[in-house]
């Protein structure tokens, strides 16, 4: 059997040799691909803005899903990244993308066979014991094979797709101009930080070394728990674009739709503990909160977190915000509510604008202010949730803005969108408030930072 010790050497393949790297020519061919439709969209959203209407917003949003309707991989991601934050679209855009499919069509037998004798050598088929080449799973930076080691374990191996690298800097830099028209016609919000944000965590997906790591920090935290598993990456099978680990046997979120509330009480009370415990603890989140990003196993007495390609690692001071703003709006403190926001980053703040800021802020905390035990909303369908209170902060902000949003909020808000989905399609009911002060016992921005140090180096990592 091929050693599994994290510890061994990760081949990293030489950057002046190597063929998947970024490169002019890689770029070159997807600028051609992706820049005619987005030319088009663009000129579609000026002439929207020319004439006007009140369904200019509608307008906008069905020529931008045609630009992008037929394109795959990171442009395809970084879209629906931006409709995930509810704040930066209007509500016609941010539907119209949510409804883009990141599932990419998988690669050919032959293809797979060139890109795993890439990783691993002419002889990689003899390192496994089986290896399908028939995907078991295709997204939009790569696909998942099953496979086995040569004693029978059996892995899930992720295959990135080729020349990742090219298309990511190549699409960021025409979604980059794309959003900076938008924000000429909007202007509410400067999006800029978000884009950079994006940028920065589309390039650290690339990396599958660096998600090997984040794999061992979680399964590190969750060490003395046997309820939260994550897989075991096997370095002797995994490069910078291949990651092989253990597969984890599990049924799909919505699968648990149907069972009886305390089984789905119990599922809601795991998610929230893989998101928030890492958060006020060592100042980790989970960013993707895609579905298939968990499964459970038959009695749900077991979550198992399964993919590592988008986590934010925050500075201390930014999560010490956020439980500042939590007990601000817990204690109505208006100077706490002003302090967290300006410790995030906002400027010229007024109280006409921390009142704006509050509406969002209210929703996300919401369930968190309240308590008792109650759903996380009532009465609205998981792909509305947030809908209406990201309208009215859009529409108050264009009298009162505009304002640039702190970067970090990205996946903070990406998140906790997710996540509330996922407890809406659970119908779950639970003390929110209750398990969230019991993620802060002992809470501080000095230990949590000592945590944070400790946690990153022993998985090899850096803020």
């Amino acid at each position: 059997m091929p050693p599994s010790d994290p510890n061994a050497p990760e081949p990293f393949p030489d950057a002046a040799r190597d063929p998947e790297r970024d490169r002019l020519s890689g770029r070159v061919r997807r600028f051609a691909q992706v820049g005619a439709g987005l030319a088009g969209a663009g000129a579609q959203l000026s002439a929207n803005s020319l004439f006007g209407g009140s369904d200019a917003d509608a307008r906008n949003a069905r020529a931008l899903k045609a630009a992008l309707g037929n394109l795959k991989g990171p442009l395809m991601k970084a879209a629906q990244m931006f409709a995930t934050v509810p704040d930066l679209l209007p509500p016609d855009m941010a539907a119209e993308l949510a409804e883009l499919q990141t599932n990419a069509p998988s690669m050919g037998r032959p293809f797979v066979r060139r890109r795993m004798a890439a990783e691993l050598g002419a002889d990689w088929a003899g390192r496994f014991g089986s290896f399908e080449l028939d995907a078991a799973h295709a997204a939009s930076l790569g696909q998942v094979h099953r496979a086995t080691t040569t004693d029978g374990q059996r892995l899930a191996v992720k295959l990135q797709y080729p020349e990742m690298q090219s298309a990511v800097e190549s699409d960021l830099g025409q979604l980059r101009a794309l959003i900076g028209l938008f924000r000429r016609l909007d202007g509410s919000i400067d999006p800029s930080e978000m884009a950079d944000e994006i940028g920065a965590r589309l390039r650290e997906e690339l990396d599958y070394q660096r998600e090997a790591r984040l794999m061992r920090l979680y399964a590190r935290f969750f060490a003395n728990r046997d309820d939260i598993v994550s897989p075991e990456p096997v370095a002797a099978l995994s490069t910078h674009r291949l990651l092989t680990m253990t597969w984890l046997d599990g049924a799909g979120l919505l699968s648990f739709k149907t069972a009886p509330l305390e089984v789905r009480n119990r599922i809601a009370a795991l998610l929230f503990d893989c998101w928030w415990r890492p958060m006020t603890h060592i100042g980790v989140i989970h960013g993707d909160p895609h579905l298939g990003n968990y499964s459970l196993t038959p009695g749900a007495e077991r979550l198992n977190l399964l993919d590592y390609g988008c986590v934010r690692i925050f500075p201390p001071g930014f999560v010490a915000g956020v439980v500042r703003l939590y007990r601000g709006l817990a204690h109505d403190d208006r100077d706490e509510q002003v302090e967290a926001y300006r410790s995030w980053g906002f400027k010229g703040l007024t109280h006409d604008l921390v009142d704006v800021l509050n509406v969002w802020a209210r929703f996300i905390y919401g369930p968190l202010l309240d308590d008792r035990v109650r759903t996380v909303a009532n009465g609205v369908a998981p792909g509305q949730y947030g809908r209406a209170e990201a309208f009215k902060v859009r529409q108050a902000l264009k009298e009162k803005g505009p304002v640039t949003i702190p970067r970090e909020f990205v996946f903070m808000d990406r998140a906790a969108i997710g996540l509330g989905a996922a407890f809406l399609h659970l119908g779950a009911e639970h003390n929110w408030r209750a398990l969230f002060e019991a993620s802060l016992e002992g809470f501080s921005e000095a230990a949590l930072a000592d945590r944070q140090a400790e946690a990153l180096a022993a998985a090899g990592l850096t803020a």
